[in-house]
């Protein structure tokens, strides 16, 4: 016979657990970080959306201001025409009252007259020359 005792109790053996272990996970799970490209790409179209509608307005107030500024010196060019000419008018009376002044010596002077033989309008050209280009002007630092 063997070296078995019969009355001894049958050796246990280690078995899984009735229905089986639980599975393992042994995958790669990250955690998602993140919003998913879709997202991304609906966020970007959302802000390009909001800047053009922006660029939209703000291109509507700049033609809106640009509208404006064309009336305004539309309107006020006959002011400032008026201006220019009572200016041009002020100017050439003290011109002729100058020459009056100094030509008053000089017999058949006629001071105010045209320079030129024709009938042809010319008008009048006066310079505004700076102080320190008029002849005989001396600057104090030398």
């Amino acid at each position: 016979m063997s070296g078995v005792n019969p009355n001894a109790a049958a050796p246990s053996q280690d078995m899984p657990p009735k229905g089986g272990f639980s599975s393992i996970r042994y995958e790669r799970r990250l955690p998602k970080r993140g919003p998913s490209g879709i997202a991304m790409f609906a966020i970007c179209g959302a802000v390009m959306g909001y800047g053009w509608y922006r660029l939209y307005l703000g291109l509507d107030e700049r033609r809106e201001l640009d509208r404006e500024k064309i009336w305004s010196r539309i309107h006020l060019t006959p002011m400032l025409l008026a201006e220019t000419d009572r200016d041009e008018y002020r100017r050439n009376h003290a011109a002729v009252e100058r020459e009056r002044e100094i030509m008053k010596d000089i017999p058949g002077w006629e001071a105010g007259k045209s320079v030129y033989n024709g009938d042809r309008y010319m008008p009048m050209v006066i310079a505004n020359v700076p102080l320190h280009q008029r002849p005989g002007f001396t600057s104090k630092k030398e």
